[in-house]
């Protein structure tokens, strides 16, 4: 008993690890990218770390501090020529930022910008290149198919019933089964409609998701289960560009959900922050190491897009500052770009630091419902038939747990 429960911990602690590992490779290529440009360019470089705030470790070499610091939820290269205020508050310090020495061209500064989104980009494709070769790499798309429905759930109700195939939701295509369950928790607690196709004939069904006590929004309908292969919804396709299309394709519609008025509030409680996805890295990598790999993959391209916003502090803010400064020739005052930069840093943190927390409670929630998972593998080890999977996904990972 004592040695299986000592086997436990140590084969977590090394799927734990292994996902430590594979953040800080996706953090450290990004970094690197405007690291080796900037120095490749002529900048000064102060500081490369893996993390905010203050140093758990920390070594110079060549003139450059290598450093580890307390808030494992990202990093950051000191460039002071690029911009002296901005990493000021990543780094934990109160005191004055340094000085620019050198004024560089608008130009080179777009390229650094460019470097870091660009090898999570580099990233994606080499591992997308990877699983389209691995022999062991499952990639399939399950059919949006209804197989059965929950009696009196919002898809009964709605008239949705077996051998239905949705074929758009609220409006958005739908060509797989995870589309649908996307699009469910984008539509948590409003009536929408579902087209589906029943008989050769496209019928419009008005549904209600409804989001229970786990914070996951259910149509309680049962998908039609061809075969028992399990397809991840980020492994729905093999080419190696249609893999990362995919990735950026997912990361759009769910800063378009953030940004529509009518979905802003269910896209916030369905998307994930750092504690979530970690999660969802740990049990994707546990299930199959391949699913993982598409997974990391998903990630790096999810970097990419999200550090080309137009916004101060990420590299699209910087972006935004170089493209206005060869346009217009002149740069925008550092007295008015240092302040807004601050300010966004700040933010930026606070919004990681929230989305921590709210991970958490949802996790708590989450934790709730794992009789559910566990009355699954009972059912699986017992030979009967596998049970349905219902129209939900959480955050982190698709669910299929029968409700």
């Amino acid at each position: 008993m004592i040695w299986s429960l000592i086997g436990d911990v140590l084969v977590t602690a090394y799927y734990i690890a292994i996902c430590v590992l594979l953040f800080s490779v996706s953090i450290a290529i990004h970094e690197f990218g405007h690291f080796i440009v900037a120095l490749k360019l002529g900048y000064r470089v102060e500081r490369f770390s893996l993390g905010f705030g203050p140093a758990i470790w920390k070594k110079t070499w060549r003139g450059v501090e290598y450093r580890v610091s307390w808030i494992p939820l990202g990093g950051y290269v000191s460039i002071p020529d690029v911009d002296p205020e901005g990493t000021k508050a990543l780094e934990g310090s109160t005191g004055k930022a340094s000085e620019k020495k050198v004024e560089m061209p608008p130009w080179k500064d777009l390229l650094v910008a460019l470097a870091g989104p660009a090898m999570n980009v580099v990233l994606a494709f080499a591992l997308a290149t990877i699983l389209y070769f691995a022999p062991g790499a499952h990639f399939g798309i399950s059919p949006a198919v209804v197989g059965d429905v929950v009696v009196d759930g919002p898809a009964d109700k709605g008239g949705l019933a077996a051998g239905d195939e949705v074929v758009s939701v609220d409006g958005h295509k739908i060509e797989s089964w995870s589309d649908m369950n996307v699009e469910v928790q984008f539509a948590a607690g409003r009536e929408v409609d579902f087209v589906v196709l029943r008989n050769g004939v496209e019928r419009t069904l008005k549904i209600t998701p409804v989001v229970k006590e786990n914070g996951v929004a259910y149509i309680d309908a049962i998908k039609f289960l061809d075969g028992d292969a399990h397809y991840a919804m980020w492994m729905q396709r093999r080419g190696i560009l249609d893999q990362v299309v995919w990735d950026a394709g997912a990361v759009f519609r769910a800063l378009k959900g953030l940004v529509t008025p009518k979905e802003m509030k269910a896209t916030g409680k369905a998307v994930g922050g750092p504690v979530l996805i970690a999660q969802g890295t740990y049990k994707t990598i546990r299930r199959d190491k391949w699913d993982g790999v598409g997974f990391l993959r998903m990630i790096n391209t999810n970097l990419a897009v999200m550090n080309l916003l137009p916004i101060p502090v990420l590299d699209g803010g910087l972006i935004l500052f170089s493209l206005v400064a060869i346009v217009f020739r002149r740069r925008i005052p550092e007295k008015i770009a240092a302040p807004i930069t601050t300010v966004f840093m700040y933010l930026i943190v606070g919004l990681m630091l929230f989305l921590v927390v709210s991970d958490f409670f949802k996790m708590k929630r989450l934790g709730k419902h794992v009789e559910i998972g566990q009355l699954k593998s009972e059912v699986e080890a017992s030979g009967a038939e596998r049970p349905a999977e219902n129209g939900s996904m959480p955050a982190a990972e698709e669910n299929e747990s029968a409700k």
